[in-house]
């Protein structure tokens, strides 16, 4: 499935999300050794109504210790009215593109429509993903990019420059994303990469590492001065950078922008002036693992060369 697709199923499932037609509980973290498991889940109530639960794996130490990906998992897809289970599906690639496609959804609303100048601070898995689905929705011409690991820096600007990119590998953070549109932040950092003087007026900040409530991307100075829009409040007052600033004294939950759902629907303004600085808060939901399984599980039943499993009696 492209890029767009994503972008168009999690565009449609936060329009639902703001009807109310999505319901999200609470994530739930299990300890492992040097990694954690996180379970979230979600039920769509317009037709037909499906459940969807994915449990990820998320284990740092993973590449460098057993050559094995960070991230690893599955997603389950339900009827919701009889709970038999529809498919199966790796949660890799899922949720490396919903993840890109819900920081486009925030972008095209809270970006300057003209942003040509790109950053990534954090060139791991992510990276290609969202190289792909900003060159899709955005006029880019320019691409810089830090990370703590020059190797994945390195990857990352090949794959921009073989695609008529201007590229450059920044020495800094600070020196990739000064001069910078668009930001993407994709780190395991626990402490914050990017304060107030580090990006400029006007600038969007999809801030998508912080998955887990000990990580930290954004630093409170920077989330106090910025307009806040979480994916989902709830989930970013326990595990995004929202409930550091929160922690911190720079923030209250009511600073925040809103959900958003809440600027998807039109109930909030998204940019309105080229000055304003918002940081896109992805916390990571599974009203977009709804979304995306929900297009991956059509187009494969109107494939009839797809294979087929009995997963039920």
């Amino acid at each position: 499935m492209e890029s767009s697709a994503y972008v168009a199923a999690v565009h449609g499932a936060f329009e639902q999300f703001a009807q109310g037609q999505i319901d999200v509980p609470s994530v739930g973290h299990v300890r492992g050794f040097d990694g954690a498991f996180h379970i979230k889940s979600a039920t769509g109530s317009t037709s037909p109504r499906r459940a969807v639960v994915k449990l990820n794996a998320n284990f740092p130490a993973n590449p460098s210790r057993y050559g094995l990906p960070t991230i690893q998992g599955v997603i389950a897809l339900f009827d919701a009215d009889r709970g038999s289970l529809l498919a199966l599906m790796d949660s890799v690639e899922v949720t490396a593109q919903r993840t890109a496609a819900a920081s486009v959804v925030a972008a095209r609303l809270l970006a300057k429509g003209q942003a040509s100048r790109l950053a990534f601070i954090g060139c791991g898995m992510q990276a290609p993903y969202h190289l792909a689905a900003f060159l899709a929705a955005f006029p880019i011409r320019t691409l810089a990019c830090y990370d703590v690991d020059a190797e994945a820096a390195k990857r990352i600007a090949g794959s921009a420059m073989a695609k008529g990119l201007d590229v450059t590998i920044a020495s800094s953070a600070r020196s990739a994303t000064e001069r910078a549109d668009i930001v993407v932040t994709c780190t395991v950092s626990r402490v914050p990469v990017l304060d107030r003087g580090d990006v400029q007026p006007g600038c969007f900040i999809a801030a998508v590492g912080a998955d887990a409530p000990g990580k930290h991307e954004i630093a409170p100075e920077l989330m106090h001065y910025a307009r806040v829009v979480p994916d989902v409040l709830a989930q970013a007052l326990v595990m995004g950078d929202l409930h550091h600033a929160i922690d911190a004294g720079t923030m209250r939950a009511e600073d925040v922008h809103g959900e958003l759902a809440d600027v998807v629907s039109g109930r909030i303004a998204g940019r309105t002036h080229e000055d304003e600085l918002f940081v896109f808060d992805s916390t990571g939901t599974a009203i977009a693992d709804l979304a995306a399984a929900n297009a991956i599980f059509e187009l494969a039943c109107a494939d009839a060369a797809a294979p087929r499993f009995r997963l039920a009696a």
